[in-house]
């Protein structure tokens, strides 16, 4: 009974070793994520274990709004400071809203009421 539990200690100490090799303070390489903590916390520590995210909601549907290229202070909403249209995993709005408010977006721009770039 006593060799079991020098066995289990043994891949402990095995394990430990193995991380200290690593260097964890690397920058990440071009092009490459962060990925978040590098020792993620046990279980019901931190942030309390389980993620919980609100839902979004189409602001389209919600609020009985339309997506109209005459008013783009709403289209600005849902493009980035760069100029680029914001999918809607991000925003939340159902697809098909985001299909009329992308065409609502290229008219604008047509029209020069949003800019198809900014610097």
């Amino acid at each position: 009974m006593a060799d079991e539990y020098v066995g289990n200690e043994n891949t402990a100490i095995e394990e430990r070793d193995t991380t200290e090799g690593q260097d964890f303070d690397e920058e990440p390489r071009v092009g490459e994520r962060s990925r978040g903590p590098r020792f993620p916390q046990p279980q019901g520590q931190g942030r309390g274990g389980k993620v919980f995210f609100k839902k979004k909601v189409c602001r389209f549907c919600t609020q009985k709004i339309k997506a109209d290229y005459k008013l783009p202070e709403v289209l600005r909403r849902f493009t980035t400071d760069r100029g680029k249209i914001v999918p809607r995993r991000m925003t939340g709005t159902c697809a098909k809203h985001q299909r009329v408010l992308t065409v609502e977006i290229k008219k604008a721009r047509r029209l020069a009421l949003l800019p198809f770039v900014e610097k």
